[in-house]
């Protein structure tokens, strides 16, 4: 069979993504490109009801077109009707299923009309093979789910509880990792907090092990809830006192306001989010700060909005992911009066417009900064991307060194998604 594998959304939908293409690989199936396709496996996101939409129109233009389409991740758990409705032929596989891609494209012709796999518990996310999208990146999913319900998250209800993987296959499957060459090894998971809550290793100790592999490799921890983050604050400040983490906190705050909080269900106050804050910026003085903000949700006045600008004023995160809020079915925020769009939009574009001039300023301060990187990977254009201890993206033009290597470089002028530096001899 021909198959294409296109794939939507987070970093552990990525991961998938790579599994199943080594598994159609390594059963005798051709990867080719879309156009020329016989199957068209589609692996979903469903957080923002915008990529919903492009993937519905998808699912139902691939079967229109005459194209098999296997539909997999987090769509399948909770919008199996409006898959089905786009495409009555599509075949499923839910989102613990993906080591069963193939069983569905060996059956295919069988007439047996649409195929469904759903499992209870995660199979094969861990020491199997990959087709990575960088050679150089393992992306290392560590559970499955979450224990937490936040009011607007359909991701929570798609994937279940938490189930997280056992610790010796995640330091295995990152052992082999570092030994096929890659150099940066992503932590990612629904909230890589709330690892090992419902076994004996939480994530600090996780962080321990994973550091004591033998190799030249960076760890990424991925996104970190507040009030999962709390209350191990104090092992995983230790744990990220190493050489090879990255000073790399994601902490979605979604809004600095607490009442907006306390209707997201968010189980944090603001000022608990500050403290994690404060405590990684007094630890590690090189240090980047990644955050989520929503904007928009259900009874957000100008006064939370207000404060919410403030916060980004006052600490200055690297990044924003800045979400327009959309409901999403089966949430508890489903029936939550909404504001007006047109608020949203104006809200949106202020947001958005801050957090431009912060990255700015933030820019052009690096500029001149000499310290050392961390070779990661062939750069889009020319030369390789390094990383400062704190993952920010240095590309080198003229530079041949392997990924794995530390260098020192001067940077001497920034782009909107990088910065440009020079080896310092």
């Amino acid at each position: 069979m021909k198959v294409h594998v296109s794939t939507y959304g987070c970093s552990a939908s990525q991961a998938s993504a790579e599994i199943m293409k080594a598994s159609i690989r390594d059963k005798g199936h051709d990867l080719v490109p879309e156009k020329d396709a016989d199957v068209l496996v589609i692996n979903t996101c469903t957080v923002k009801y915008t990529t919903e939409q492009k993937i519905l129109h998808k699912i139902g233009a691939a079967g229109d077109s005459g194209k098999e389409v296997i539909v997999s991740g987090c769509m399948p758990e909770v919008q199996l009707e409006d898959i089905l409705n786009q495409n009555p032929q599509a075949h499923i596989l839910g989102v613990n299923s993906v080591s069963k891609v193939t069983d569905i494209i060996d059956s295919l012709g069988s007439d047996k009309g649409s195929i469904q796999v759903f499992m209870e518990e995660p199979e094969g996310f861990q020491n199997v093979p990959r087709i990575r999208y960088n050679p150089n990146i393992h992306i290392c999913q560590l559970s499955q789910g979450c224990n937490f319900s936040c009011s607007y998250c359909i991701v929570s209800i798609a994937r279940g509880k938490l189930q997280s993987f056992k610790p010796q296959e995640i330091v295995s499957d990152i052992k082999a990792a570092v030994s096929e060459g890659c150099r940066e090894i992503w932590l990612t998971s629904q909230d890589n907090g709330q690892y090992g809550n419902d076994g004996d290793v939480l994530l600090p100790e996780l962080l321990r092990m994973i550091c004591d592999i033998p190799g030249k490799f960076k760890v990424r921890v991925g996104m970190m809830n507040p009030f999962s983050v709390a209350p191990i604050l104090e092992d995983l400040l230790d744990a990220f006192d190493n050489d090879k983490i990255y000073k790399l906190l994601h902490l979605p705050i979604q809004s600095a306001s607490d009442d907006v909080l306390e209707r997201m269900n968010r189980y944090h106050t603001i000022s608990a989010a500050n403290d994690i804050i404060h405590r990684f910026r007094e630890r590690f003085t090189d240090f980047t700060l990644f955050t989520d903000i929503i904007v928009g949700f259900p009874g957000e006045s100008d006064e939370d909005f207000k404060k919410t600008l403030s916060w980004v004023e006052f600490y200055r995160p690297d990044k924003v992911n800045i979400s327009r809020y959309t409901p999403r079915p089966h949430t508890k925020a489903w029936d939550l009066r909404k504001i007006d769009s047109r608020i949203i939009v104006r809200r949106s574009n202020e947001l958005h417009g801050l957090c431009e001039s912060i990255k700015l300023e933030s820019k052009n301060a690096m500029i001149g900064w000499d310290g050392e990187v961390f070779i990661s990977k062939e750069a889009k254009t020319k030369g390789m991307m390094a990383r400062t201890d704190s993952y920010k993206p240095v590309v080198i033009p003229e530079c041949h060194i392997s990924p794995g290597v530390m260098c020192r470089v001067r940077v001497y002028d920034a782009t909107a998604g990088y910065f440009l530096g020079n080896i310092v001899e």
